[in-house]
């Protein structure tokens, strides 16, 4: 194949590099989080024999299994009956069983938790937003005498807000199951999950909400406890300083981004769309930041099962990742957002060797040497990567390590990518 440019992808040099992420965790969990429960006096609002919905997302949190089960003990140990309620929307299939089997992909059982889990895709709408959204709440959280909403403070992958993914959506989306799910993304989720989530709080028994930060390495970096008129205040807060620890790409601009492996256990979009600068989504703002002239996405990881929604946030992709694509799975994912584009397959040429090639060589007038060029593993490892010289150049050299300057792409008889170090 001719190009203009006329770069080989092995005739690159490229540095090996660490970037200094921040790495505190929270240390005891259980004492974190009763210290947090007693800080707010959640124990002092639990009557005996009070019956208390504790939420439970599909994501896969660090530490989501010892943190429901220790909130779990807390409540029973200041006389409640405590229960697990699937708040996930549409997630499992959409279906209460299914909802109770991602639970127990994530160690969340009767029998790890010791308390009774409460499945059920019924809700009862207990309002309407100023922009004429339902807003539903589960059947049996709206029967409980309490809930105690607990998930994690993070950027969504869909939009960009004040509020984004966290308490507020656990109980506008989460605990609206499918049809809560449904409402906001038709009316908007960043405009309409603040607006549903206050009428939730109003109208429902929350007595209180447990926030999850974490570090870049995705280990819990903090828990806090916040009293449900402090939450929307408090979670705008916490979303700034979530955006702080997310792993991020460590430069503003790249010609080239090569994803090694995308995937669902990555990211809902199989890539995170914040790491990409990407959303590709009809109404919402782009990121401004990382700009990226050509992404290309190599493999889909196995764990991923065939669902490669986000495939279509990538420029160029291979034979071997297009091979491997569940297209009943990809698109029941897809068609459930609403966001199409975001499936559709780039093009695709026959391995790593020649979609990198083709990359290099399409995004205008560059050199070997003037290239901006970096290789990620996907867009949760952030930590170590590889560069070109040109954007090597142009690091802060105090945010990060060098781990090997003298790396070079080869690549094996079937023209998948490695490295020569």
């Amino acid at each position: 194949m001719l190009f203009c440019n006329g770069i080989k992808p092995a005739d690159l040099d490229l540095a090996k590099i660490k970037v200094k992420f921040n790495m505190g965790k929270v240390q005891d969990i259980k004492n974190e989080i009763n210290m947090e429960l007693d800080r707010k006096g959640l124990g002092n609002k639990i009557k005996p024999a009070m019956s208390i919905g504790v939420t439970a997302g599909s994501r896969g949190i660090d530490n989501i299994d010892l943190i429901l089960r220790y909130v779990c003990q807390y409540l029973e140990g200041r006389g409640a009956k405590p229960f697990i309620i699937p708040a996930m929307g549409s997630h499992g299939g959409a279906t209460s069983k299914g909802q109770v089997a991602v639970l127990k992909k994530l160690k969340i059982s009767p029998e790890t938790m010791g308390v009774p889990i409460k499945s059920s895709m019924d809700v009862v709408k207990i309002g309407e937003t100023d922009n004429n959204s339902p807003v539903y709440i589960d059947q049996y959280a709206h029967g409980a005498d309490g809930i105690v909403v607990v998930n994690r403070v993070k950027p969504h992958t869909d939009f960009i807000a004040g509020i984004e993914s966290g308490l507020m959506k656990m109980m506008a989306v989460g605990l609206g199951k499918a049809k809560g799910c449904a409402a906001m993304h038709l009316h908007g989720l960043g405009e309409t999950i603040p607006k549903a989530a206050r009428i939730i709080i109003d109208k429902a028994p929350i007595l209180i909400g447990l926030a999850i930060l974490e570090n870049s390495r995705d280990e819990t970096y903090r828990i806090e406890a916040i009293n449900p008129e402090d939450i929307e205040k408090r979670e705008r807060e916490l979303l700034i300083e979530s955006k702080e620890n997310v792993p991020k790409l460590p430069m503003e601009y790249l010609d080239v981004l090569i994803i090694e492996e995308i995937g669902k256990m990555y990211s809902g979009t199989g890539m995170d769309t914040k790491v990409i600068g990407r959303m590709k989504i009809f109404g919402e703002i782009e990121p401004q930041k990382p700009s990226i002239r050509k992404i290309v996405a190599l493999n889909l990881a196995k764990s991923s099962a065939g669902n490669a929604l986000g495939i279509g946030l990538a420029d160029l992709t291979t034979k071997k990742l297009v091979d491997s694509i569940d297209y009943g799975a990809t698109y029941a994912n897809t068609i459930a957002t609403t966001f199409l584009e975001r499936a559709k397959v780039p093009v695709t040429v026959k391995d790593d060797k020649e979609a990198i090639e083709v990359a290099v060589n399409t995004v205008g007038p560059v050199t070997e040497e003037s290239i901006k060029l970096a290789i990620i593993r996907n867009t949760l490892e952030l930590e170590e990567l590889y560069v070109t010289q040109a954007v090597l150049d142009e690091m802060d050299t105090e945010k990060i390590e060098v781990i090997n300057e003298n790396v070079r792409m080869k690549f094996d008889s079937i023209g998948n990518l490695n490295y020569e170090e």
